[in-house]
Parts: structure tokens; C-alpha cells; sequence
């Protein structure tokens, strides 16, 4: 393999071409924050999806607003794994990277293979903006020891997207602003993605901007041909669409949009209203703004002063009959607890939408983490059991809210739906459901043979449900608060058995759920002695090492939680079968010790990680070789 030496490229001969094929492939585009990097990954990730490839994304947002341009701490980077089969997650390190100034470089080479492929704007690696990326000397690559297998290809893309846009008419600043879709076209044209599919994804994105649209359908065509024209000396992909995938229709989607769908379908499902009380905060702000756009479909969103009164809303609409939402991330599932607790002690359904990330505090607001597990079971005052579910992939966000719906509408309870910033910025191959199949949802209503007056504290004594009325059905009338209630009569009551007899009703509740939901699954070798565990956004990297240690001749198998609280009823059965049990968490180790306090005499081994970034699979590998 060769490497490209200085300047814009056009001087590079003409020469015979080798296309890889492959069943697997890593891009990883970065940049500063203003170059366009996610729209750049997400279009070629949406392009990849409907070509029939499998796709798993990785968007990794900097903490600042807006860190200096050309500095270590504005990087912005996109990770896109696609390929034929098998892909679960954005992959450990990148066949290709495009790196648009020597910043991006610095901070993104480590996520390279020594074979791999880097494109940069020669543009951008001047005297002066080495400086502002560190660099001692005035050749990035030899500084950064690469090694002589990596290819790198220098092109003048802000020089060439000047000479595209040369008769357009805009300004400087607006020009050079599309340098990133020239980049996508030499993208497209290393993996064979038909270009007029790339420029009606733009056509999507800009419809209401028709001067932005030619410019960037032109310059990505520009970077298309360019490449092409070139016949650049560096090896182009080529990669079979999947022969795995059931058929139907697939598109590529975000978690937190697909959370925001599965919302809006088991709302339909059910015959109630949606309605979403929240506040901004990041990364969960997608599941309003995208539930605020769909008036078509009824749904309503209130926009609170504060993350109390976004709770607070939700229940007085579960109150009133909807299928009450509210969405947040850390710090603000810390200050809705009480209202929660409100809600578990009068019964109500709720969904809470909880999308993690790096904490305490404000922490690290756009990165990823796993650590509200013992918050979402415990974190209220008195016994407060309530249900907690976990999302496995951003696609999987749509099935796992709509089952969150179902079983807070079905058991008249609050369900903590868990999801994270990996899963809600991040995109997954997602094949459309039918509502038709999906399952049906039987609200907690008050029976059409109920004998007797209904009272606040009415329930079936064999689900130990409380039966729903909301306001204004005639007959049903009722006050419903959040003292403690007699449990016959359901008036105020402060009587000691009868306080034991209500926190046993409200437990037996939750606990007797666990025969509802799916049983725990096996997923690997069955003749494995070694089992993983995770839960939530870390399947795909789990299953991924069950698979590469499958080829090493390694028997090993995952079992994969969505459902934690309750636990699924056969999971103390599935786990003692295995003679060794990895524990595997982006905290350091809440699950392991809620599997501990669940299970009696369970031994577990720990692999904790909290760096704000998803697992690595190979370091689960190691671990498990160890």
C-alpha cells in the first residue's frame, strides 16, 4: 500500500483500481463541530440502509457548546460500521477515517486499523492550524508514528469546493461550509453508493432551501467524479447487501425517534391519547421535539418550566385518561422522584423515559453511561417498586417503549423506560412494523361486570392491579392522592396493619408482573460454560464477542436483559447453569450487585467500564480469555 504524498491530489496517476470486497466496514468521519461531520455520517449511513446494508452508528458529540476552531476540544466524530451481516455495533476501530483538519486527526487516529485508510483536506493542515492542534513539527503523520501499511490520501477539498461553487453566488464562508459534502462523494465513490440516491437524501434535508440544495448536489456530485475521474491509487469497497434480513421494509433510525414512535403507536394501540410532559435536557430533547411535530397523530407535548412540573403534568394527564409520558436524562429522573413516587402510591400509568448519560451532576451531558441502573429500582423515597425496562439497540427503542406503554397502561404503574446517549443519537437498520402486529394493549379499566361502588382503592385481587377510571366517566368518581389510602375504602388511612398490607399490595404488584413479560433468553453456544450478562445498549458489543470467540473455538453464550425490575421469572434458573458468569456494564457494577441482592448465592465477574464511550469488543474478549 502506498502513501499519497502532499497537495490536492491532482497530480496522483491513473492506475488500476483494487476493489476489496468485504463483509464488514468502519467509517468514521470527524471534524470541528461546524464542519458538518453528523450530517455528513448520518447521510451515508441513511444511504447505506436503504442499499440493503446492515448498519449500526456512532455519533460522538464534544461536551462544549462550541470549543475554538481547529482545537483538540471541538472535535466532532461520526462512527458507522455497515456490512452484510452481523453488524451490532459501530465497530472498535475504522477501515476508513476522513479527517477534515489536523485536530480531527490527533484526536482519531487512535481509532484506526494499521491498514486502514485516512482522507484529510490538505487545506486545512497549514502552519497554523498544526498549532492549534498541538503539532511540535510540520509533518502530522510522521509526529504521530503511523505506520507505513495506513494509506493516507490528501485532497484539497475546501480549494475544491471553492472551484465548484466558484459561479454560484454565495459567500466564502457559506462555501466552504460544503466541503464536507465533497468529502461524502468521495465517500460514496470508495463504496460504491449510487450518488442520485445521496442527492435525494439532500433533497429531503434541504427541500425548503433550494440554493443550499443545488450547492451541495453539486459539490458532492463534484467530489463523486472527481474521485472517480482520478482513478484514485487506494483500494475501493465493495460490500454485498444482506441475505440475513426478513423481508419487508427498512429504514435507518435514530433511538430516540424510534422511542418517540413506539410512544406514538402503543397510543394508538390502546385507543388513549398520548401526551408527553417534559423539559428540555440532554440527550432526551429528540423524543419531545419529535412528539411535537406529530399533532397529526394526536399527540401532545407540554413544555414545563422545569423537570417537577414536567412529571407532574404527566400524571394529571394519566389522571385524565392519556397515556401519560415524561422524558429526561440523569440530573432530572434525580428531581422527578417524589412526583414518581406519587405515582406508584396512586397507581397511575406513567412511562418515564430515562436517556443516561456521564454523570453526577451535569458531568459529561453528551456522552454515554449505564449509571442510573440503582436510581430508576430505588431511587425514591419509601418502598416505591415500580417497573424498569432497558433498551438493547436504538432500533430496539421503538419495541421497548411501546412494551413500556403497554405494561404501565396494563399494570397501573409507573415503568422507567432506559435508554442512552449511545442508543439515542445513534442509528440501527430498523424494519417498519405493522400495527397490526404488534401486541394488543388491554388498559387496567374498570371492568364491564364490576359489582359494587367503585372507590379509589378498587383493584383485582388475583393481578393485585388497581383498576383505571380516569376523570369525567359518569359513575366513577373518585379522589386520588398521594397519602396513604385505606385498602377497602380507599380513604385516608394511617393505620399501621393496613400500611403493611398496601406497601405488600403495591409489591406483589410489580412482582407478579415478571410472569407477564418474556423469559429470559440464551443466546451462543448451549454447551458454553461461560455465560456474559449485560443489559440495555451493550447487547451488540456482547453479542459481537460471543461471535468472534465463537470462530476462536471459544464456547461462550450471553444472556441479555430488557427486562430488570422485575426480573424475567426463569432468570435464577437460566444462570445457574453456568460455571462462569461475566457481568458486563458501562458503571461499576450496579447490576452486578442488584443480581447479587435478586439472586442468593450467585457469583458474578465484573467488566466495568466509564469513560463516557461504549464497550470495546475486544476488550471484553481479552477479559473473557483472561
Amino acid at each position: 500500500m502506498c502513501r499519497q504524498g502532499s497537495g490536492s491530489g491532482r497530480d496522483l496517476k491513473r492506475t488500476t483500481m483494487k476493489e476489496t470486497s468485504i463483509e464488514r466496514v468502519v467509517v468514521r468521519f470527524c471534524g470541528d463541530s461546524g464542519d458538518g461531520m453528523q450530517l455528513t455520517g448520518n447521510l451515508f449511513s441513511n444511504l447505506s440502509a436503504i442499499l440493503g446494508d446492515e448498519i449500526s452508528t456512532f455519533p460522538d458529540f464534544p461536551a462544549e457548546i462550541r470549543a475554538p476552531q481547529g482545537t483538540l476540544g471541538g472535535v466532532s466524530g461520526f462512527q458507522v460500521q455497515l456490512g452484510s451481516s452481523h453488524v451490532y455495533t459501530p465497530g472498535d476501530y475504522a477501515d476508513v477515517l476522513v479527517a477534515m483538519n489536523p485536530a480531527a486527526l490527533k484526536t482519531n487516529v487512535q481509532f484506526v486499523k494499521p491498514d486502514g485508510l485516512i482522507v484529510v483536506d490538505s487545506d486545512s493542515f497549514k502552519e497554523t492550524d498544526l498549532k492549534k492542534a498541538l503539532f511540535v513539527t510540520d509533518n502530522p503523520f510522521t509526529e504521530l508514528g503511523l505506520p507505513e501499511t495506513m494509506q493516507i490520501l490528501q485532497i484539497a477539498l475546501t480549494q475544491l469546493t471553492k472551484d465548484s461553487l466558484a459561479d454560484s453566488g454565495m459567500d466564502q464562508k457559506a462555501i466552504v461550509r460544503c466541503k464536507n459534502m465533497f468529502a461524502l462523494g468521495v465517500v460514496c465513490w470508495l463504496f460504491e453508493r449510487p450518488i442520485d440516491k445521496a442527492i435525494h437524501f439532500l433533497c429531503n434535508k434541504f427541500a425548503k432551501k433550494p440554493d443550499l440544495l443545488r450547492a451541495n448536489a453539486k459539490v458532492i456530485t463534484d467530489g463523486f467524479n472527481y474521485a472517480a475521474n482520478l482513478h484514485l491509487n487506494i483500494n475501493t469497497f465493495h460490500i454485498e447487501r444482506s441475505a440475513e434480513l426478513p423481508h419487508g421494509m427498512y429504514t435507518s433510525i435514530a433511538g430516540n425517534k424510534a422511542t418517540a414512535w413506539g410512544l406514538i403507536a402503543a397510543a394508538e394501540k390502546a385507543g388513549r391519547q398520548l401526551f408527553l410532559g417534559s423539559y428540555p435536557i440532554t440527550p432526551a430533547t429528540d423524543i419531545m421535539q419529535e412528539l411535537a411535530a406529530r399533532k397529526d397523530v394526536g399527540a401532545m407535548v407540554v413544555q414545563c418550566e422545569d423537570e417537577i412540573s414536567g412529571v407532574c403534568t404527566a400524571l394529571g394527564a394519566s389522571f385524565a385518561g392519556c397515556l401519560a409520558v415524561t422524558s429526561t436524562s440523569g440530573p432530572g429522573l434525580a428531581l422527578k422522584s417524589e412526583a414518581i413516587g406519587l405515582g406508584t402510591i396512586a397507581e397511575l400509568p406513567l412511562v418515564v423515559v430515562d436517556v443516561m448519560r456521564g454523570g453526577p451532576s451535569t458531568g459529561m451531558p453528551t456522552k454515554t453511561e449505564q449509571t442510573d441502573l440503582l436510581q430508576a429500582i430505588y431511587g425514591r423515597n419509601g418502598e416505591s417498586p415500580l417497573v424498569v425496562v432497558a433498551a438493547t439497540s436504538s432500533a430496539d427503542c421503538f419495541q421497548t417503549a411501546y412494551m413500556a406503554a403497554k405494561i404501565a397502561l396494563e399494570n397501573a404503574t409507573p415503568v422507567i423506560m432506559l435508554s442512552d446517549t449511545y442508543l439515542a443519537n445513534g442509528t440501527s437498520l430498523w424494519k417498519l412494523p405493522k400495527l397490526a402486529d404488534l401486541p394488543a394493549i388491554h388498559p387496567c379499566y374498570v371492568p364491564d361486570n364490576f359489582e359494587g361502588k367503585y372507590n379509589v382503592a378498587c383493584r383485582d385481587e388475583e393481578s393485585k392491579v388497581r383498576y383505571w377510571a380516569y376523570a369525567g366517566q359518569q359513575g366513577l368518581e373518585h379522589r386520588n392522592i398521594g397519602l396513604e389510602r385505606d385498602y377497602n375504602t380507599g380513604s385516608i388511612s394511617t393505620n399501621p396493619a393496613n400500611h403493611q398490607r398496601m406497601v405488600d399490595a403495591r409489591r406483589e404488584k410489580i412482582a407478579r408482573i415478571a410472569h407477564k413479560i418474556p423469559q429470559l433468553q440464551v443466546e451462543g453456544d448451549p454447551t458454553a460454560d461461560t455465560l456474559l450478562v449485560g443489559w440495555g445498549s451493550t447487547r451488540g458489543h456482547l453479542l459481537s464477542a460471543v461471535h468472534e470467540l465463537e470462530q476462536q473455538g471459544v464456547k461462550t453464550a450471553l444472556a441479555h436483559f430488557t427486562y430488570i425490575s422485575p426480573l424475567p421469572a426463569n432468570t435464577a434458573d437460566v444462570l445457574s447453569r453456568y460455571k462462569r458468569i461475566i457481568v458486563c456494564e458501562l458503571n461499576t457494577g450496579q447490576f452486578a450487585s442488584y443480581l447479587r441482592s435478586q439472586i442468593e448465592g450467585i457469583c458474578v465477574e465484573q467488566v466495568n467500564k466509564v469513560e463516557g464511550q461504549p464497550f470495546s469488543v475486544g476488550d471484553i474478549i481479552k477479559h473473557v480469555l483472561a
